[in-house]
């Protein structure tokens, strides 16, 4: 029987050297056209008390679609120093999309990346894009899996220093957005498809929160005579904030992402350090693994249950601390199963809109935060 290769597409996590003719569109080829490219079109759908929610909390939301901007341009240039191509950002993005089961995401960073050419079919090209779709996995699915040896298969890879900051920047975006959008779907009640067959990574081990010393960076920080105008601006401005305050200098070799975390964090301020918004984030670290924010946020009554494990601390906490704790953690875990029904402890607990959505955002933040110290640092 004669053999035949029909023309179709190999899928892992996305398309590599299929070429522009032969490439489908992807399922919702508007989504890349989408005005609101942080939420993605859930805030047109917001009504009453959500909209005047939603109002409140534009500070952040302008400064996360600040970082979306900045993070994946329209256009790109790369250079020796920083080689990621605005294909990698996407890919990358869309990984971590798919990780997260979000649908929106997914739909949004298949649109975007499906126009754009991929590198060439030379086993090096293979070898990075590999390197680079594996550890996006990885960190977003299960940050613990990644040490130091992962850290250097991507400079094996051909990754720089500020290549591998900016990175590790839009995995923790992408992580971050995929949970405010779960959460603002669940505050609209929307339904949520449920994946059969999705495995949830376990919690971090308890023994990655007895070690007591404190986080060190894996790769070299930014030196401050080789600093340019721009990282010295970032530094000037994020340095004094608590959660950047260790790993700054690192941060610094993308001195605009750095700036541009800095500005959301510094705008979230208020929402993360009110104590369901604490509880939330270190739930949110305790499940990730990030000792160095679990010791930040761990409220000391709960601490020593949190470390045991979050079901442990379940068991001990008041009603309105539980309630935290199981929207935090599901949040967390698994955020396209996140739904209204997550919501209702919350509820039942007094919470009003506003300090709902402090929990959310305290708990998407946090996640960004732990994936960058758990991969940069130990």
């Amino acid at each position: 029987m004669e053999q035949r290769r029909l023309k179709s597409h190999s899928h892992w996590y996305h398309e590599t050297q299929a070429t522009l003719a032969s490439r489908a569109e992807p399922l919702v080829p508007e989504a890349a056209d989408i005005e609101d490219r942080f939420l993605l079109g859930l805030a047109a759908l917001c009504e009453g008390g959500l909209r005047q929610t939603l109002q409140e909390a534009q500070p952040a939301l302008l400064a996360s679609r600040d970082l979306y901007s900045l993070l994946f341009p329209s256009s790109l240039t790369a250079s020796l120093t920083h080689t990621l191509t605005l294909y990698d950002r996407l890919s990358t993005a869309l990984t971590v999309a798919q990780v997260t089961g979000v649908q929106r995401l997914c739909n949004h960073y298949a649109a975007r990346l499906n126009p754009l050419s991929g590198p060439d079919s030379s086993r090096e090209s293979n070898r990075r894009l590999t390197q680079i779709t594996e550890y996006a996995r990885q960190l977003a699915m299960q940050p613990t899996l990644i040490d130091e040896p992962a850290l250097q298969r991507l400079d094996e890879a051909g990754l720089t220093a500020p290549d591998i900051i900016t990175f590790s920047q839009i995995i923790g975006f992408v992580c971050y957005q995929a949970r405010v959008a779960a959460g603002v779907h669940a505050l609209l009640a929307l339904p949520v498809r449920w994946i059969p067959g999705v495995t949830v990574p376990p919690d971090a081990d308890e023994y990655g929160f007895t070690d007591q010393h404190s986080w060190q960076p894996r790769l070299t920080p930014v030196e401050l005579r080789y600093a340019t105008h721009s990282q010295l601006e970032a530094l000037t401005f994020c340095q004094p904030q608590q959660a950047l305050s260790r790993s700054a200098w690192l941060l610094a070799h993308d001195g605009d992402a750095l700036y541009g975390w800095g500005q959301l964090i510094k705008v979230l301020e208020e929402q993360t350090t009110t104590p369901e918004g604490q509880l939330a984030a270190a739930v949110a670290a305790r499940i990730n693994g990030s000792a160095a924010c679990f010791n930040r946020y761990a409220p000391e009554a709960l601490r020593s249950a949190l470390k045991t494990g979050v079901d442990d601390a379940i068991g001990s906490a008041s009603a309105v601390d539980r309630a935290v704790i199981q929207t935090a953690a599901q949040l967390t875990r698994s955020p396209e199963r996140f739904s209204a029904a997550h919501l209702q402890p919350l509820k039942e607990a007094g919470f009003s809109l506003q300090r709902m959505m402090n929990v959310i955002f305290s708990t998407a933040l946090a996640g960004w935060n732990n994936r960058l110290m758990q991969s940069l640092g130990s």
